[in-house]
């Protein structure tokens, strides 16, 4: 059984208490590794070292710090066998696809070495003939980074690498579900060659994140979770009026036309939902379908959600793997069970299963209606609610009427069908005729309770800067 140490100021450091984390693996419930967890002083420790590198590399051009994210995109890759590893095992994730995010990690990071030539102010006309207006684009300092555990390895670099090419230097906590991996990526940092406190990566309690959060030199606050972490987070930012960048919950709504390919649509509807049992923030969440092709397209939606199992992808990759953990398999059950006592007509799945590990069956619910929890709370597992309806107009009043606006999908081969949903969806992002999958040169941000700011592309990059006015009087 492995025992990770946290990453700070370049090297990893013996701990200062005896306080371990205990990481399991969810398809067999096993215990597969120890990882220290970071005292309050070890995370002050870490600020204090990113706050000093911070000086130094923010001086560097832009270009020489491409140099060193390419080094890493190199480590990155070199190292995506042992990250995929660690990763599989404690995520429940087939090897393969675990390997395969840490590639993806790899890619994202060179596509943000390359806006090191491309971080631009502007010169802005002035009112008075002598005068020159320049507005420059700063780093914000140290940012500290909080990383989900669904895709703890892409959204790392996700954040990290725009994070580094704009000046500045990061505090990683990744999730105490999946830590392991983080400290895999500390290897490939090191291998890099990365100055020391650039990078720094601690593992802790949640009482140990506020004192990370809250030090004066924090300057951002970057997350992926839940709307209720979000809040916690802005919370922390009070502290010392830090900047927030909350990526949240979502409730992916999934209209279906008359004209869409039916099947098409189901199957990748059915994927979408049951890839990592679910538990993506894009994933589909709510299905609204015409009602002259409602009973059609539900009976492809149980073919294809029956067919999918579930079990151990380290031996069966093919399978659907398990959920985090056992709390929130139990609060998955409940919500199915709460929308089949309200009227739900449950169509496939809906058991929990006996044996280890946190599985889930794929399920499917038919005859929700709006006003349901199942189709009001997220999910965040295999769980797929129909709702029928009658007019464009209707489904696009019950897409929007919710909390969340993070991602949107639409089937239909009509222009106007596709430009009236991509004028009136309230989301941050629409899909037509395909399902979500975060382009990393596009902007992934969501309305309403599902965040603020934002990841990837030019403007996810622009989110770790701030800018300064010059005004030059001549």
């Amino acid at each position: 059984m492995r025992l990770d140490r946290n990453f700070v100021s370049g090297q990893f450091i013996d701990p200062a208490s005896d306080e371990l984390i205990s990481v399991y693996n969810p398809a067999t419930e096993a215990l597969i590794a120890r990882v220290a967890g970071a005292s309050k002083d070890e995370a002050i420790a870490a600020v204090n070292a990113a706050a000093l590198a911070q000086k130094g590399w923010r001086k560097l051009p832009s270009a020489e710090r491409a140099v060193y994210l390419h080094k890493l995109a190199d480590a990155l890759t070199e190292c995506a066998p042992a990250i995929g590893a660690a990763l599989a095992l404690e995520s429940g994730k087939s090897v393969a696809d675990a390997t395969s995010e840490a590639i993806y990690a790899g890619q994202i990071t060179r596509y943000h070495a390359e806006w090191a030539r491309r971080i631009e102010g502007e010169v802005i006309p002035s009112d008075t003939p002598d005068e020159n207006l320049v507005l420059h684009r700063e780093p914000m300092g140290v940012v500290a980074c909080l990383i989900p555990f669904n895709y703890p390895v892409y959204t790392f670099m996700r954040k990290v690498a725009p994070a580094l090419i704009a000046g500045n230097t990061v505090v990683v906590r990744p999730s105490n579900n999946t830590p392991t991996s983080a400290f895999e990526i500390a290897k490939a940092v090191e291998r890099a060659g990365l100055p020391a406190g650039v990078v720094n990566i601690l593992a802790m309690s949640h009482d140990v994140a506020e004192t990370l959060c809250t030090h004066p030199a924090v300057g951002m606050i970057t997350l992926t979770g839940s709307v209720g972490a979000g809040r916690k987070v802005l919370e922390y930012c009070k502290a010392n009026i830090a900047k927030p960048s909350l990526e949240l919950g979502g409730k992916t709504p999934a209209i279906i036309e008359p004209d869409a390919d039916l099947e098409k649509a189901a199957r990748e509807l059915v994927a979408s939902k049951t890839t990592h049992c679910g538990q993506l923030c894009t994933a589909i969440e709510r299905v609204y379908v015409h009602e002259s092709v409602h009973d059609r397209f539900v009976a492809l939606l149980k073919q294809h959600m029956s067919a999918v199992k579930s079990g151990d992808r380290a031996d069966h990759p093919a399978l659907m793997g398990p959920l985090v953990n056992e709390a929130s398999r139990r609060s998955i059950h409940a919500m199915v069970e709460r929308a089949v006592e309200a009227g739900a007509r449950l169509e496939t799945g809906g058991e929990l299963p006996d044996g280890k590990g946190f599985f889930y069956p794929a399920t499917l619910l038919s005859n929700c209606r709006q006003d349901m929890e199942i189709i009001q709370e997220e999910t965040f597992g295999p769980i797929m609610p129909v709702v029928k309806y009658s007019t464009l107009d209707e489904a696009l009043g019950m897409a929007n009427d919710h909390q969340f606006g993070l991602s949107s999908v639409l089937y239909t081969e009509n222009y106007r069908t596709a430009m009236k949903i991509a004028n009136g969806i309230e989301a941050g992002e629409l899909y037509v005729n395909r399902t979500p999958a975060d382009p990393y040169q596009g902007f992934h941000a969501g309305w309403k309770r599902s965040g603020l700011g934002g990841d990837d592309g030019k403007h996810g990059m622009l989110e770790f800067t701030q800018t300064r006015l010059v005004v030059m009087k001549y």
